[in-house]
Parts: structure tokens; C-alpha cells; sequence
């Protein structure tokens, strides 16, 4: 099966071309700039501008994917706030063109969106009514209409507050962060009156996997099975490495003004993958020790 990954450089996406290479899959991986992707046999990297949709039917007519995981995304909220025609252009135009490029080459588009298309009083399903907070959240759900609208055959994951093992190349995430000033001696404020589900990465390359080998379209959350804080996960981080958790001082939002507003209680239910796909996603202090190999 041929795969084409969008975004392959970031975080996740990275995470998911090494993962379906090594079981097995043909991965295309496509992202802007030099290659940040580890050298692994089967993962295939082309430099491609997702917003020069010329480049992209050519790109897509010549490897004739039989699934499209687009991964690639305008993805800072406080970013997005501030440029908003980018933001369009990256998570709604590119997508919609994407799809429509799938729907023509009847390939399986799967769409990564996001929680931020919900507002407060999560964990939310997949039928709960949108109701984004910040305009990041608009430009995602925006794209999932777009998918709706233009992808033959298509499905719509939505992750939360993703995680995982860092490598070079890679911007550090959350965890790495709470790794890297602690091991420091730094003292960090973390918020403990916001809400997620944390994602440990793996956990959605397994439940794209089984989208794809079982075909399954509609809408999907893929995301941990642990309600918790960021002070809460913090402390976990601390507690898995045997660093200084005195060292993480609690606050709350209020302590960091920000442009954008975020939710205070998200996350999202993963009851319909559990029944549906097998999904079987690791605690928090799983995944902080398979991150770090602890």
C-alpha cells in the first residue's frame, strides 16, 4: 500500500512515515525544506510546497497513493491569531485541494484535525457540536467541511495535546521541555486548571493503521485515556525521570495571558475507536516512559 504523508517533518508526522515503514507500508513523505525525517528504509522524502497545487497534482498523478494522511497544518494558535490568510490558506485551501486531488486519484484521504474545533465541557465524542474558541480552531474545522465537501473516500481524526520520543531534528515537545529545565535546576510554572487528554504518539500511528487497513471513513478520535492537567503531567514527567518535582510551581491561566483563548476542560471520548478499531491507547505514565525509554 502506497502512503503519502503530509507535513512529514513535523512532530507527529515523522512519528507515523517510521512507523508504517517499519510495518511494512510504502511511505511518500512530503514536507517543505530538507529532509528531518531519520533514515529508514521505505520512507520516500520529496520537498513539496502543499500550497502550490500545481506541484501537488503532479506530485499525486506520478506516485498514485492509495491513502493520503494529511498531517501538515498551521498548527500555533497565537500564529494563526495573527495571520489569519496564511492560516486559510494552509488549513482550508490546501485541504480542500488535497481531497479533491484524492477524490480524482481515488485515494483514501485521512484528515488530522484537532480538539480546538470544540469550545469548554469536554471530553467531547465525535457528534458533539463544534464550537471553536480562537480562530486556529475556525481554520481547522473549516478544513474538515472542506473534506466533507470535496474527498470521495475520507476520514477525519482528531487528536489532543500529542507526545512522544524526540529525536534530532525535532522541536521539543511539552514533556522534553519539563525533562530539560528540571534536569537544569530550573524552576517552571505550569498550569493546572486547563484539561486534555494527552495523546501519546504511537497510539495514533496504531489507529491510522487500522483506519487504513480496514477502510473505515466518518470521524474518529484518537487520543489518551487520562483527563489531566499540564501541572499534573509535569509531575508525572518528574516522577517517571526522578527529577525535583518541587522544582514546578502551579498557576493558572490567568498567570499567562495570551491572545487567543484556549479551553479549560477539553480532551475528547475514544469510546467509538476502543469499539471500532481496537484502540488501546497507554496511561500517561506509559507513554512519559516508552518517550523516554525509562
Amino acid at each position: 500500500m502506497k502512503v503519502v504523508v503530509t507535513g512529514a517533518n513535523g512532530f507527529f508526522a515523522q512519528h507515523l512515515c517510521i512507523y508504517l515503514a517499519g510495518k511494512g507500508f510504502d511511505c511518500y513523505a512530503v514536507s517543505r525544506g530538507a529532509r528531518r525525517i531519520p533514515p529508514v528504509e521505505g520512507i520516500h522524502y520529496t520537498n513539496l510546497e502543499l500550497t502550490d497545487f500545481s506541484s501537488v497534482n503532479t506530485y499525486l498523478t506520478d506516485v498514485q497513493p492509495d491513502v493520503i494522511v494529511h498531517v501538515a497544518a498551521m498548527s500555533k494558535p497565537d500564529e494563526c491569531h495573527h495571520h489569519r490568510d496564511a492560516c486559510i490558506l494552509h488549513n482550508a485551501t490546501a485541504t480542500g485541494n488535497l481531497a479533491e486531488a484524492a477524490k480524482k486519484g481515488s485515494s483514501h484521504f485521512i484528515y488530522l484535525s484537532t480538539d480546538f474545533i470544540f469550545g469548554e465541557n469536554g471530553p467531547h465524542a465525535e457528534e458533539d457540536q463544534p464550537d471553536p474558541l480562537n480562530f486556529y480552531g475556525e481554520s481547522k474545522l473549516m478544513g474538515e467541511k472542506l473534506v466533507r465537501q470535496h474527498a470521495g473516500t475520507y476520514t477525519i481524526v482528531r487528536p489532543v495535546f500529542i507526545y512522544g520520543t524526540q529525536w534530532g531534528g525535532m522541536r521539543p515537545g511539552f514533556i522534553q521541555w519539563v525533562q530539560q529545565n528540571l534536569q537544569a535546576g530550573n524552576t517552571i510554572k505550569v498550569v493546572s486548571d486547563q484539561l486534555r487528554t494527552p495523546t501519546y504518539a504511537n497510539d495514533i500511528c496504531k489507529g491510522i493503521e487500522q483506519i487504513m487497513v480496514q477502510k473505515k471513513q466518518g470521524v474518529y478520535h484518537l487520543a489518551g485515556k487520562d483527563i489531566l492537567s499540564p501541572y499534573s503531567m509535569a509531575l508525572t514527567v518528574a516522577r517517571v525521570l526522578g527529577l525535583n518535582e518541587s522544582l514546578i510551581v502551579e498557576v493558572n491561566s490567568d498567570s499567562f495571558p495570551e491572545p487567543v483563548r484556549r479551553s479549560r476542560k477539553s480532551g475528547l471520548k475514544i469510546d467509538k475507536a476502543i469499539r471500532e478499531l481496537n484502540y488501546r491507547p497507554l496511561s500517561f505514565e506509559e507513554g512519559v516512559r516508552k518517550s523516554f525509554v525509562v
